[in-house]
């Protein structure tokens, strides 16, 4: 049986975007649960969690200056950082899109940077196109993914991730030095790219992020069987 794949979308987009992580995660063994609202989740019901892309994430929740340009969705918000939460609470393993991976970064006890192009001086680009060139860290989990080689995604993004949560590391940066991958090296399986690769899924290497969460999401599965099945055994006496 496929693994189950709770997907966070957009109010706003989600309706365009869903059908892409979708297919992504149908590709890589999966199969996606679109959550938009808080009566969608059902946590027990799932073996791995995708953050999706969309809105800004509030500077109240890291104690950030609201900026005019935000557009903002607070129950997302709210949403969002209860299950990175209780995903870390659970084992549970998590990707992260773009807004996803700067929720995870917060979520975690991280800050965002809410003008990144001005304070690295990075080229701006806000194309699903594969424009920007991003440069993988060497001894990182998307190393093992994707390969060492730099890689060209698309952007879409203003913000970026800042101080980094507790536990997390920079595993990848594009020419200007900023933050385009967060990830935990240790499991539970936690990763998070600032661009789009449900966009990008004809590329092999852009696929195998959907690949490594449906992976890391058997995983999880077969513990939590092996987990009850102890739990039966001991019931039994």
């Amino acid at each position: 049986m496929k693994v189950r794949i709770g997907v966070t979308v957009s109010r706003r987009t989600g309706w365009r975007v869903f059908p892409l992580m979708a297919l992504s995660i149908w590709w890589a063994g999966g199969r996606a649960r679109k959550w938009v609202r808080e009566e969608d989740v059902r946590l027990d019901e799932v073996e791995g969690l995708l953050i999706g892309g969309g809105d800004d994430i509030s500077p109240d929740l890291y104690g950030g200056e609201l900026v005019a340009t935000a557009r903002l969705d607070p129950k997302r918000d709210t949403l969002e950082r209860r299950l990175v939460e209780a995903a870390e609470d659970r084992g549970l393993p998590v990707l992260g899109i773009c807004r996803g991976s700067q929720m995870i970064n917060v979520a975690l006890g991280g800050t965002l940077d809410q003008d990144a192009y001005a304070t690295h001086g990075s080229t701006r680009y806000k194309t699903v196109l594969p424009r920007k060139t991003v440069h993988v860290e060497g001894d990182t989990r998307l190393e093992d993914i994707a390969g060492d080689a730099e890689m060209k995604v698309n952007a879409l993004h203003s913000q970026a991730v800042d101080a980094l949560g507790d536990g997390l590391e920079v595993a990848a940066r594009d020419d200007g030095g900023m933050a385009q991958a967060v990830e935990r090296r240790k499991d539970p399986f936690m990763l998070g790219v600032q661009w789009h690769p449900e966009h990008l899924i004809y590329a092999r290497r852009q696929r195998a992020l959907f690949k490594a969460l449906v992976v890391a999401a058997r995983a999880y599965r077969d513990e939590r069987g092996q987990i009850a099945a102890v739990d039966r055994e001991t019931a039994k006496g």
